[in-house]
């Protein structure tokens, strides 16, 4: 193929949240890893999960479950890929209702004085549309993540 016809790789949107939470790598580890923890805070503001499943290890798989004020259903899965305890996560992200847009969820628990500095990278989205309403899933999760660790 000549670099006249040559084609570009398309670049996939992402996006990258950080916030400082008031409790410990190994408390805000837990809290994304402890199905009975999960359930208690995923979800942006009015959704409620309803089913939590974690496998804590590399080829694990996860299941979360949740609806929302109107009564959609909504469920996500997929596969770890990387588990350094206290310290990163790294799982594939699938929609029930559109497993083949798969996307690539990367936490990182970093210690800052008292607290954890939490860096969530999710990438690989289908597209920008994609990405902005997980921007505001998260960013209402994370919300519920700093009150549930209090």
């Amino acid at each position: 193929m000549s670099a006249a016809t040559a084609t570009k790789p398309t670049v996939k949107p992402s996006l990258t949240i950080k916030r400082r939470l008031n409790a410990t790598p190994e408390r805000v580890f837990s809290a994304w890893t402890e199905p009975e923890k999960i359930m208690r805070w995923f979800g942006p503001s009015g959704v409620q999960c309803t089913h939590a499943e974690f496998e804590p290890r590399v080829g694990g798989r996860y299941r979360i479950a949740a609806t929302s004020p109107d009564g959609e259903k909504y469920q996500v899965e997929g596969v770890i890929r990387e588990f350094v305890a206290n310290k990163k996560l790294v799982y594939t992200w699938a929609w029930h209702s559109t497993p083949e847009r798969e996307s690539l969820v990367t936490m990182e628990f970093k210690p800052d004085g008292d607290g954890t500095l939490l860096t969530l990278t999710h990438e690989q989205f289908f597209d920008e549309e994609a990405r902005d309403r997980h921007q505001h899933g998260w960013s209402g999760s994370l919300d519920k993540l700093e009150k549930f660790l209090g």
